[in-house]
């Protein structure tokens, strides 16, 4: 059973401190944010967009899953975008979640040629309002392991479990190592760079530093939620690749 690291903020104190944190994210540098292979405050986003396209092909094609031009998918965390822009062009059509509707209001602003996506804001825990089998894949990057509780990775698990059609699948990542989500020490000159601008501030927040799950919990909640396992990749580390397939 996933044991929750957010102690006495309760599940809606929680949503509210992710939504809180990554609109301020949106603000202070959003494609750092989204991807922090970027430089601070210096992405070249030409890169940016190419870079979810490249990091969209290799999540497909380590797990051996592929998007068909009549697929609806579901991609939960979207962000500005970056992954649902490489996702349009080979589905029929895109729904795109995200706790911060400041980071959604760039995605529109940034990809307003994507007729097909459905921008969605969603409440940071759930699927909500996407219907029981009613997609046909769902997808999420470098985003379960910044929720700073495993027990809301695997509710969003289960929630794909529920919007999935029979046959449906996901791929996710997720980080499945615990050593690495811990809060970072900054020493004084780097609170300071922070302060004026010159370093990312929130980095050791928990909605930044995030939760590893445990493989025995994801398994448990893929299998109520009638989702069978059928590939794992990196597992016992960060980038720990799954597909799952609604039976």
């Amino acid at each position: 059973m996933a044991k929750s690291r957010l102690g006495g903020l309760g599940a809606m104190a929680g949503r509210e401190h992710m939504e809180r944190f990554w609109d301020a994210r949106a603000r202070e540098d959003p494609w750092f944010f989204v991807d922090n292979r970027m430089p601070y405050r210096g992405a070249d986003l030409e890169r940016f967009w190419a870079e979810g396209a490249r990091d969209l092909d290799r999540l497909l094609d380590a797990l051996g899953a592929r998007v068909q031009p009549g697929d609806t998918v579901v991609e939960v965390g979207c962000g500005v975008g970056r992954l649902a822009r490489a996702l349009a062009p080979r589905a029929r059509q895109v729904i795109a979640l995200d706790v911060s509707g400041e980071m959604l209001a760039l995605a529109r602003e940034h990809n307003p040629h994507l007729a097909n996506v459905r921008w969605l804001h969603g409440d940071g825990t759930t699927l909500a309002p996407i219907a029981d089998a009613s997609a046909d894949a769902c997808l999420s990057h470098v985003v379960f392991q910044h929720l700073p509780d495993p027990a809301i990775t695997l509710g969003y698990v289960a929630e794909m479990g529920r919007v999935l059609r029979p046959g449906g699948w996901a791929a996710f990542q997720l980080s499945t190592d615990p050593t690495l989500h811990r809060r970072p020490r900054r020493r004084p000159s780097q609170h300071l760079r922070a302060l004026v601008g010159r370093a990312p501030r929130g980095v050791a927040d928990p909605a930044w530093v995030g939760a590893a799950v445990e493989m025995d919990a994801l398994a448990a909640t893929a299998a109520s939620a009638g989702l069978r396992l059928e590939r794992v990749v990196g597992a016992g580390t960060q980038f720990c690749a799954v597909l799952a397939r609604r039976v």
